[in-house]
């Protein structure tokens, strides 16, 4: 019995049997692609002008799982952070990595590179208040 496939030729065959052998391969492969870190999560809860001419307040909850990492990273303008749950580990340019607690409190200069860090084993929940100039970009991050 002959089979007659008018319409596929022999590369064209040849190439889905190769395709459909590398989709099986990749399929039954172990997986060792690299895990994402945890992520932080940033709400911003209340925009609103501030009296100085030309800058606003900013709320912002934040939110950093076990494991997680901010990347450095500056702010242009003043920012006040209270940490509601759990140990924020704050690299700060030019300071010596300090450890901030439930109830702790803590002020980042505009401009300054700095990083949390989330040690611990409970997740990080903060409230993040930044006086910027009106419109600027809360975050940037620095290689």
């Amino acid at each position: 019995m002959r089979f007659f496939l008018p319409s596929l030729t022999f590369p064209a065959i040849r190439r889905a049997m190769f395709f459909a052998a590398a989709l099986v391969t990749l399929s039954t492969a172990p997986r060792t692609f690299a895990q994402a870190s945890p992520q932080v999560k940033r709400t911003v809860l209340l925009r609103h002008d501030a009296p100085a001419p030309g800058f606003e307040a900013v709320l912002v909850r934040v939110e950093l799982p076990v494991g997680g990492r901010e990347g450095r990273h500056t702010h242009p303008g003043l920012l006040l952070i209270y940490v509601e749950e759990g140990t924020l580990t704050l690299e700060y340019e030019g300071k010596p990595s300090t450890d901030y607690k439930t109830g702790d409190s803590v002020i980042v200069e505009a401009g300054k590179v700095h990083e949390g860090i989330n040690k611990g084993n409970t997740p990080i929940k903060a409230i993040a208040t930044f006086v910027i100039p009106k419109g600027a970009t809360l975050t940037t991050q620095v290689k």
